[in-house]
């Protein structure tokens, strides 16, 4: 996986690159016998997740389900939020029992995101196996949690953030390291 330093780490051709590579890596970690779906957390890891089933489709030939998964409610700094959080559909519309779950995320950093989306998932049933694809893992985690696979990996000085930008939400590809 590479190493990503400087201000824009992808364009939108290195994006659509990683996605089909990635795509291809979870095929090849798959076991023939698996049944799996994408359950993309909100809110962009849902147009990953979607964009991944295509590259899935076109290297397997079988259509992979995708679902969406809303973590509002189990994020750990509920409490915490100023004002009331927008709280947006849990699409799960097929059953996870005995199914490889592969959570879909823009960015893997403190771990939080996806220690509330395992919480989510595990209300919703119980999967074979549970597996976490990101788009970029930075550091600074904070709970013992890592991805299967990761897109690239950024090293964040201290007062930035690593931005993915899709088209299907902000009109362009793309990611970058930014101040904050």
């Amino acid at each position: 996986m590479p190493e990503a330093q400087g201000p824009c780490p992808m364009d939108p051709g290195q994006m659509e690159a990683t996605l089909r590579r990635l795509a291809a890596d979870l095929v090849a970690r798959l076991r023939p016998e698996e049944e799996v779906v994408l359950l993309g957390i909100r809110s962009r890891g849902l147009p990953l997740a979607e964009r991944l089933a295509t590259f899935l489709r076109a290297a397997t030939g079988a259509a992979v389900p995708v679902g969406s998964l809303d973590i509002t409610l189990y994020r750990d700094d509920l409490t915490e939020m100023v004002g009331s959080p927008i709280v947006r559909p849990t699409e799960i519309p097929f059953t996870l029992k005995e199914r490889t779950v592969v959570l879909v995320d823009d960015v893997l950093y403190t771990g939080r995101t996806v220690r509330a989306a395992l919480d989510a998932l595990l209300d919703h049933g119980r999967p074979r196996r549970v597996m976490l694809l990101v788009l970029a893992d930075r550091s600074g985690r904070e709970l013992p949690i890592q991805a299967d696979l990761a897109g690239l990996r950024v090293e964040v000085p201290p007062g930035h953030r690593v931005a993915v930008r899709l088209k299907e939400i902000d009109g362009e590809d793309g990611v970058t390291v930014e101040a904050c």
